[in-house]
């Protein structure tokens, strides 16, 4: 544009009086570059020939044409042309028809005055170049939003990382014309091996054009130190070399070619291939943020699982079997690992050690709690003669209560010890849910007479403060029998805290959606058969919700 400003304007003087052509050639040959037509006919030849004036002045009275109709032919195909018409008085009513339908800038009359004639060109010649400059922009302003546009379409429509990045080299290949194009990331400042690559013709093997870059050519190099675009003019190819950074991170090398008999860009084009370059730059960046992001989670997806693996290994695969007793035990965590465990521990003097414990949270951080609380109660259950269980939960606190405040966590627990030779059971409760007790055949028979069922299990309310809460954990042990036809049944508050649809709670409202509640629980549980299943009773409360909020464990022992 600055180009088209500095250089003559293009003035076309049209006349079947050769006296005028002359003395208007005179007038305005120094300003202008001036044209020459005899008439209407010749006129529009020339304009097919040579293109668009800028300015164009017609006489109105010519034999084949008037000059208003022959203006109005070149309306269509050079619309921002001034139009001047030189008349006598009588052709008033024409010209003012004529200026109305927006084809004529201005009338002269004749005889003219050279110094009026000289401003009314002058400024017509001003009106031009403004007109001719906001085309311009709105042209480019058009164009750079129609590229925007199939840039960030085509990105959108990008399956992935490497799709946009081939999908950005052929887009602004095929834009901005060009024979092939290339596409290189950055790692570092310096290029990897990964290139994308687009031709719009067919590649023969004499071709000048690389199918990636060097980084010993010399302008690739300015480019990766400066940062900056370089442009190669050197015929077959035509090349620039445009730098993709966002912020202050290099993300890639665009090398575009023009082969043949092309013209090298426009310092427009350039203008605008660094425009979309920068909005390539944070859509490429973006990308990147997006794969690391995804690889990362694959990483961490693939670690959780090994810990998933790690951590169902640390409870046991295997129930041991017990004479005159049965056991039963579920875990889900609500994550791929969690902080509830339970332990099942036949100790050789023949006790059975039972524990279930809840880390407050979820995820990575309850599960290392998790691990280390089992190490611990294994330890001390190992021992030749274990102490009873509130000792252990001494123990246990004193050995994790340091690490435990330090991170604002705390664990609730029931330990239990049962001696099949006293059915006795000696437990021990840090916070967490009261244990059960029940005798199944004393439900079966109230079931059989048909009656509501009245009686409740028995709670074991003996309880202490969670471990981690204080440095020193005070608490005596509870007692209780065991016998035949009895079960005892531990859980996590993710069994007791589940949402049960039209569940009653303990107030007997009913509602909705409901937490289940150790009542709830105690329903469900005298509306099994004969044979406790724990993974069936799970599977009942576990099938009203979609999501699982909190880890859910349950351990069982039922004395035959």
């Amino acid at each position: 544009m600055a180009e088209e400003i500095d250089r003559k304007l293009k003035l076309m003087v049209v006349d079947d009086e050769p006296d005028n052509l002359a003395l208007l050639y005179r007038t305005f040959r120094r300003d202008f570059e001036v044209v020459k037509a005899e008439s209407a006919i010749a006129a529009l030849k020339i304009l097919d020939e040579q293109g668009e004036m800028a300015i164009i002045i017609s006489d109105q009275r010519m034999p084949e044409m008037l000059g208003t109709e022959f203006l109005s032919k070149t309306v269509d195909r050079y619309p921002d042309t001034i139009r001047i018409v030189l008349t006598g008085y009588t052709d008033v009513e024409d010209l003012v028809e004529a200026i109305n339908a927006g084809k004529v800038f201005k009338y002269i009359t004749k005889p003219w005055v050279p110094d009026q004639l000289k401003v009314v060109i002058q400024q017509a010649g001003e009106t031009y170049r403004i007109v001719k400059q906001r085309t311009n922009e709105l042209r480019r302003a058009l164009r750079r939003e129609s590229l925007f546009n199939a840039v960030t379409t085509a990105i959108r429509e990008s399956l992935d990382y490497d799709s946009m990045l081939q999908t950005i080299a052929a887009t602004l290949g095929q834009t901005f014309n060009a024979s092939e194009c290339i596409l290189q990331p950055v790692e570092g400042d310096r290029l990897t091996t990964e290139v994308f690559y687009h031709s719009a013709i067919e590649i023969e093997h004499s071709s000048p054009v690389p199918h990636s870059l060097s980084v010993d050519d010399p302008q690739i190099q300015n480019v990766l130190s400066t940062r900056q675009i370089q442009t190669d003019h050197t015929p077959n190819p035509h090349r620039l070399i445009v730098p993709i950074t966002y912020q202050q991170d290099f993300l890639a090398v665009f090398a575009i070619y023009r082969t043949g008999d092309a013209a090298p860009w426009s310092s427009e084009d350039i203008a605008l291939i660094q425009e979309v370059a920068e909005q390539a730059a944070l859509a490429i960046s973006q990308a990147k943020l997006y794969l690391q992001t995804q690889t990362q989670a694959e990483q961490m997806r693939a670690e959780l699982e090994v810990a998933r693996q790690i951590q169902g290994n640390l409870l046991r695969q295997t129930l041991p079997e017990l004479k005159g007793m049965k056991v039963q035990a579920c875990c889900y965590p609500a994550r791929e690992v969690g902080g509830d465990f339970f332990e099942v521990y036949a100790h050789p003097q023949g006790n059975v050690w039972l524990a279930v414990g809840d880390v407050s949270g979820k995820g990575v951080p309850a599960a290392l709690f998790m691990a280390s609380a089992i190490s611990v109660l294994r330890r001390e259950l190992s021992q030749e003669m274990p102490p009873e269980p509130h000792i252990v939960m001494q123990n246990l606190n004193r050995s994790l209560s340091e690490d435990l405040v330090s991170t604002n966590c705390f664990i609730t627990m029931v330990l239990a010890c049962y001696t099949p030779s006293t059915h006795t059971l000696i437990y021990a409760n840090a916070g967490h849910i009261y244990p059960m007790v029940w005798s199944r055949e004393t439900v079966s028979a109230h079931l059989a007479q048909g009656q509501p069922l009245t009686i409740e299990p028995n709670y074991l309310k003996v309880r202490g403060v969670p471990l981690g809460i204080l440095p020193h954990w005070k608490a005596a042990s509870g007692s209780t029998a065991l016998n035949a036809g009895e079960v005892l049944l531990l859980t996590s508050d993710g069994i007791t805290e589940a949402t049960i649809h039209n569940a009653e709670p303990a107030n007997g409202s009913n509602q909705a959606n409901a937490m289940l509640q150790q009542t709830g629980l105690w329903q469900l549980l005298i509306q099994e058969p004969l044979s406790l299943d724990l993974n069936d009773l799970l599977a009942q409360i576990r099938s009203h919700n979609d999501i699982q909020e909190d880890d859910q464990t349950i351990l069982s022992l039922e004395v035959l």
